[in-house]
């Protein structure tokens, strides 16, 4: 059941100049993913608000995961109330808020049956400064729904199934289609992450590369200098996102094309062509964001310039570093049945942390799935042989014991780590 809703423009005496005209386009949802929702704790709130007369619907992401048949992992609630309002109402039902640093900007967070709800009133932005926003509360729907990044991200969904559309975010879903609210680069001057937003969004939304509005690139061209002033780690979250989606080479070649890349860390001159073939043949094996960006470093100083920029952790630096030094000197043995012994050789002597999660993600990077498969199931083995075990059979200089060693795990290496402790020790020359 659906259909749209033609509001008459409003206007004051016979000289009326238009001041606002509505297209809302609705329908009712019933599926199964909507009605496993309603827990006791969403019953329980949705009767608050309806006790005290206010309106509370679900909004943002959590209504286009809900028509594209998906349970959303996380559900945000927009309201007519205040947060003042909202305080009194929880207070007088006895309901615990907690977490309320969101409060100036009208988010009020309620828990009950031991679940969490976040709530937030209406609101448009009195002014923006590419970072923030300072805002007003309203009643109307249609304005904080003007407020939002993208169309598919623009609509409410009511407790009782009802879709509430203004800018046609239902048919652009249907359509695979990922299109900013109203003017482009408006949209991205109030907050100049919305242009990574955009590139993630398409990503998960459209089906093909390559089909932008061209106004929206052209915006995004015009404006990607304000991603100078976006924190790194807000815009790594955004970066990430897009790159495990779909559509990432060809969104990171867009990225270089539209001038977006010098502003959020990327190289100057990064080898795009070499982060296709790494995309292209990785496929289906999920490699790390790292894992793809690294493919854009001729040299690991690289890596160093995206951690000043992005702030990325410890972990994702240390993969890069990896990645870039060992992507051409690591490889397969040219006989087939022996081909994973370099890969499991250099963990046996690695002492890099994480070194076999590094080595499968640098098998990804190669394109070697099987070999890859392989690794997953491959246990590391532990050297049987102590420096204890050799003083027991009579060598106590600290030197020799070194050397014994070195030259029992080399014998070790060879027998594909077969041979135990005792074989091993029979190969110890004492005379």
């Amino acid at each position: 059941m659906w259909g749209r809703m033609f509001l008459r423009p409003v206007g004051i005496g016979k000289s009326c100049r238009i001041l606002d005209y509505r297209a809302l386009f609705t329908m009712q949802l019933k599926t199964k993913e909507f009605e496993s929702l309603f827990t006791d704790g969403l019953n329980a709130i949705a009767d608050i608000f309806k006790k005290h007369q206010f309106e509370l619907r679900i909004a943002g992401g959590a209504v286009r995961d809900l028509l594209s048949g998906m349970r959303p992992e996380d559900v945000d609630f927009a309201t007519t109330a205040t947060p003042d309002e909202m305080k009194s109402m929880f207070q007088a039902g006895g309901v615990r808020m907690i977490n309320n640093k969101g409060e100036k900007h009208g988010t009020i967070t309620a828990r009950l049956h031991n679940e969490n709800f976040e709530v937030t009133t209406l609101r448009v932005d009195v002014q923006t400064d590419g970072r923030h926003a300072e805002v007003e509360f309203t009643t109307d729907w249609q304005k904080d729904a003007e407020r939002r990044d993208l169309t598919i991200n623009s609509m409410f969904l009511g407790l009782d199934g009802t879709l509430y559309d203004y800018f046609n975010g239902y048919e652009d879903l249907q359509n695979r289609k990922v299109r900013f609210v109203g003017s482009a680069a408006q949209r991205i001057q109030e907050d100049y992450l919305r242009i990574l937003r955009y590139f993630r969004f398409y990503g998960r939304i459209a089906t093909q590369p390559g089909q932008h509005e061209s106004d929206t690139l052209q915006a995004i061209r015009d404006n990607a200098s304000g991603l100078a002033s976006i924190s790194g780690e807000r815009i790594w979250v955004e970066l990430k996102k897009m790159l495990v989606g779909n559509h990432a080479a060809h969104l990171l070649d867009l990225i270089y094309e539209l001038g977006v890349a010098q502003f959020i860390g990327l190289p100057e001159g990064g080898n795009v062509e070499e982060l296709k073939s790494v995309w292209k043949r990785s496929q289906g094996w999920s490699p790390k964001p790292m894992t793809l960006l690294s493919a854009l470093f001729c040299r690991s100083d690289g890596v160093d310039k995206l951690d000043l920029r992005l702030k990325i952790s410890k972990e994702e630096k240390n993969l890069g570093f990896f990645l870039v030094k060992y992507r051409h000197k690591l490889l397969k043995a040219q006989d087939e049945p022996q081909a994973l012994i370099p890969y499991t050789d250099f963990i046996i002597d690695s002492r890099e942390p994480d070194v076999q999660l590094k080595v499968c993600e640098l098998l990804k990077y190669q394109g070697e799935g099987q070999l890859l498969h392989e690794m997953k199931r491959w246990t590391i083995p532990r050297f049987p042989v102590s420096g204890h075990d050799l003083r027991k059979i009579g060598i106590t200089s600290g030197k020799e014991i070194g050397t014994v060693l070195q030259n029992l795990r080399e014998i070790w290496k060879k027998s594909r780590y077969q041979m135990d402790k005792e074989e091993l020790l029979s190969q110890v020359d004492r005379s």
